[in-house]
């Protein structure tokens, strides 16, 4: 019998890369370029999200 496994769900939008380096195009002294660490806004650099949270629906007149 297989067995299954729980993964966590992929992030839509950064589709799993959360986290990108982007160069600003500018050089430090030491002759590195400058880089700016940038999140994804959904999952917040996680690279997954949680599913969303069961609601419940009231039902008037159900007693």
């Amino acid at each position: 019998m297989s067995q299954t496994t729980l993964t966590a769900r992929v992030c839509r939008d950064c589709d799993g890369f959360a986290t990108a380096t982007i160069t600003t195009g500018f050089a430090d002294v030491d002759g590195t370029r400058g880089t700016v660490r940038v999140n994804c806004p959904t999952c917040r650099g996680l690279g997954h999200t949680v599913p969303a949270l069961r609601t419940t629906r009231a039902v008037r007149g159900a007693a």
